[in-house]
């Protein structure tokens, strides 16, 4: 048998192959599993590690990371997979590999194919309460949207977040995520900008300062300004259309898209086009010139 895992969801990716390892170790003992970092192997060593037979063991997994950057390996694949022993099994490891190539076209007709996507924020959610109840702690509903609208939708590092907040208490509360989880900087620049919309122009800057007192550089902030209006113009351009199928078509995480659509529901087109061009005006200036942009971030901020 041959599995191939492959999604952008890394964390969930990560997880079914320590899932499918585990479950032979168990069953055939760690001698059993072979792992193979094919990037850079030759095709030969490829070939014997999936096609040889398993050392002090009947049967045999090999778990092949990596493959689709090896360019000779993945022009070969067919003839890799050709001869497998029925007492081996394979698991092709190829998390974020271009489906459009002839390689990953084979394994989703040849293999067990499964593939693990982003979940989005009603999923992640839906998610975090769960673990948190077979953890016997207590995490409410919405307790674990503010959660996620804090970090964001890497499932991994949410995972790390809900482990260190049942080690400090397994009564979660907001006061608890707000006093040991630190928020994303784009996460903290989205708030930047829902307070300036709203006119809390102190507050927006409060954001602001409060990157720069972590060492953030007004280049970087700018950057991550100019990536939220990207998705908020995304969103505006994409009216009438789901926050999914928007994501689907920019290839992008709905996340952003259906948080970003909110700020734009009531804003102008005119207005979003003249920020980016103000915003597109400083980052000119900061490299053709001697330009302070971060009393320029300072004044575009209280101006929106």
């Amino acid at each position: 048998m041959v599995i191939t895992i492959v999604g952008n969801n890394v964390y969930a990716c990560s997880r079914r192959l320590q899932e499918l390892v585990g479950m032979f170790i168990s069953d055939h003992g760690e001698l059993a599993v072979e792992r193979i970092d094919a990037e850079e192997k030759d095709v030969a060593g490829i070939k014997d590690a999936v096609q040889g037979v398993g050392f002090l063991t009947t049967n045999k997994l090999v778990v092949l990371r990596g493959m689709s950057t090896n360019k000779e390996a993945a022009e070969k694949i067919e003839q890799i997979l050709s001869s497998i022993p029925e007492t081996t099994d394979v698991v092709v490891y190829e998390p974020l590999t271009d489906k459009r190539t002839v390689f990953y076209k084979f394994l989703k007709a040849n293999t067990q194919l499964e593939e693990y996507l982003e979940l989005d924020e009603g999923q992640l959610t839906t998610w975090l309460a769960e673990q948190a109840k077979k953890s016997s702690a207590l995490l409410s509903y919405s307790d674990a949207k503010y959660l996620v609208g804090r970090v964001g939708v890497g499932q991994q590092r949410l995972a790390s977040e809900l482990e260190k907040l049942l080690l400090y208490d397994i009564s979660i509360s907001r006061e608890t995520i707000d006093l040991l989880v630190e928020p994303t900087p784009q996460s903290k620049i989205f708030d930047l900008l829902d307070a300036a919309f709203a006119g809390r122009k102190k507050k927006a800057l409060e954001l602001y300062n409060d990157q720069r007192a972590q060492n953030v550089e007004p280049q970087a902030i700018a950057a991550m300004l100019a990536w939220q209006l990207q998705t908020m113009a995304l969103a505006k351009f994409g009216a009438g259309k789901s926050a999914p199928q928007i994501a689907k078509d920019a290839g992008v995480s709905p996340y952003p898209i259906s948080k970003a659509a909110n700020l734009v529901a009531r804003l102008p087109l005119e207005q979003l086009k003249q920020m980016i061009n103000d915003l597109t005006m400083i980052d000119y200036k900061s490299k053709t010139s001697k330009f302070d942009v971060d009393e320029a971030l300072k004044t575009y901020i209280v101006s929106l």
